[in-house]
């Protein structure tokens, strides 16, 4: 089984020695997941147990512990394979739609240019040269018809460093975004800025229970919540997870405490952590703005060369006289035009998407921001209701002067350094009698 990569990064980040609570409260996974994340991951990376004489365990890796799972595990060669891989298709991906739309005015452009070089040509031959190209309404529709921006500009070998010399003008503009890259950020959006929620709420929880020594009452966890009831049911998952007890205090209040989230490894600082969990809200895109109104421009042009070509297709006779590049589009007409249609219908369906959603985050996040003032303009009930639980606070580091039994020596010579440990503490206390 491919290890958690939270567990992972929580030993890296603990330096390599942790307890099954420092992997807890710093990844905020459940307790008996990280107990046995360890102990798999102690035999697969060549790690080592020690154990204090209260009985607790402390698990030692080793640092280049991802190295010797990588080459154990073709899972997670895969998987760093997989990720490069798909960085490339992703992008591929991205892109396609910005090219799509290119390629969707140029084809439309050029059939509709064919078509109407075609008909006026027809009609100059039945005027015996009533008109010509020059003074026909070939070459003067097309320049009088487009509105959108210099794509010959855009395309050409100076857009780079003309885009690179404006960023230096506007240092506030920090978009790295290429044109192809809005096109697909103004259809699709970039993605929910809320996907770690769950990881970030029980990270921040398991935070919070740390650094009150591992027993807490509820209204310090309930800005870290979606929800709360006067039952404190809230606090069932996080009981649950992090293997915790509920306690009543002489008036009848309910407090939490952690057993397993009071050892530690090593003596660690105070995490800092926000006031209150605080969702992000929803983005229409993190393209520019100059880049926005430029794909609903190239998006307007589109559908509006669709409903353009659709009438001089009207005839179908035309396509099949034509041939070449005016059949061939005239033949894909349909899915051009639902791709003009879906080019500006997408977005705008977002947009008010995102609209009732952000508004729905808001209100969850005001709610959580004041029971965060809540907490700390705390009345006199739940002060001591704070103080209570103070009580089953405690703080236990396992230090190497703590410990029975390591798995990184031999178990004889754990034996004969203990005797030798014992010996000289009873001449210290013989010499100190003295």
């Amino acid at each position: 089984m491919t290890p958690n990569p939270q567990l992972l990064q929580s030993v890296e980040q603990l330096n390599y020695r942790v307890t099954v609570g420092d992997v807890a409260a710093q990844a905020g996974i459940e307790l008996n997941l990280a107990q046995q994340g360890l102990l798999a991951l102690a035999t697969d990376a060549g790690g080592h147990l020690q154990v204090a004489e209260s009985g607790d365990v402390v698990y030692l890796f080793p640092k280049n512990f991802r190295s010797i799972l990588r080459n154990k595990y073709w899972q997670m060669r895969w998987q760093q394979w997989w990720g490069k891989v798909w960085r490339i298709l992703f992008y591929i991906i991205r892109i396609s739609f910005g090219v799509v739309l290119i390629a969707s005015i140029a084809l439309m452009l050029a059939a509709i240019a064919i078509i109407v070089i075609s008909v006026n040509s027809s009609r100059d031959e039945d005027n015996r040269g009533g008109g010509s190209f020059g003074g026909g309404s070939g070459f003067v529709f097309l320049p009088r018809f487009w509105f959108g921006p210099d794509l010959f500009w855009f395309f050409s070998p100076n857009y780079s460093s003309r885009r690179r010399q404006r960023r230096r003008i506007s240092p506030g503009n920090n978009n790295q975004m290429n044109f192809f890259e809005a096109i697909f950020s103004f259809l699709f959006g970039d993605g929910n800025p809320n996907e770690d929620l769950e990881a970030q709420r029980w990270q921040t929880i398991g935070g919070v229970i740390r650094n009150n020594k591992g027993a807490v009452v509820g209204e310090q966890i309930a800005p870290y919540v979606d929800g709360t009831d006067e039952y404190e049911d809230y606090m069932l998952p996080v009981l649950s997870r992090f293997n915790g007890y509920p306690e009543v205090s002489p008036q009848g209040e309910i407090i939490y405490y952690f057993p397993e989230l009071q050892v530690m490894a090593s003596q660690r600082q105070k995490r800092s952590s926000v006031s209150y969990l605080q969702e992000q809200l929803w983005r229409f895109s993190q393209a520019s703005s100059n880049q926005i109104m430029l794909s609903v421009g190239l998006g307007a042009l589109n559908l509006v060369l669709a409903l353009v070509l659709g009438s001089l297709l009207r005839d179908g006779t035309i396509a099949a006289q034509l041939g070449g590049l005016v059949a061939f589009v005239g033949s894909i007409y349909g899915i051009l035009l639902v791709y003009g249609v879906a080019f500006l219908t997408i977005p705008l369906i977002r947009y008010f998407w995102i609209q009732r959603r952000n508004q729905k985050i808001a209100a969850r996040n005001q709610l959580r921001e004041q029971r965060a003032i809540a907490l700390n303009n705390a009345d006199t009930a739940l002060q001591q209701k704070i103080v209570y639980a103070s009580q089953f606070a405690q703080q236990k580091v396992i230090g190497d002067r703590d410990l029975a039994y390591t798995t990184e020596t031999d178990l004889l010579d754990q034996n004969i350094e203990n005797a030798d440990k014992i010996d000289r503490e009873w001449q210290q206390r013989l010499q100190s009698d003295s």
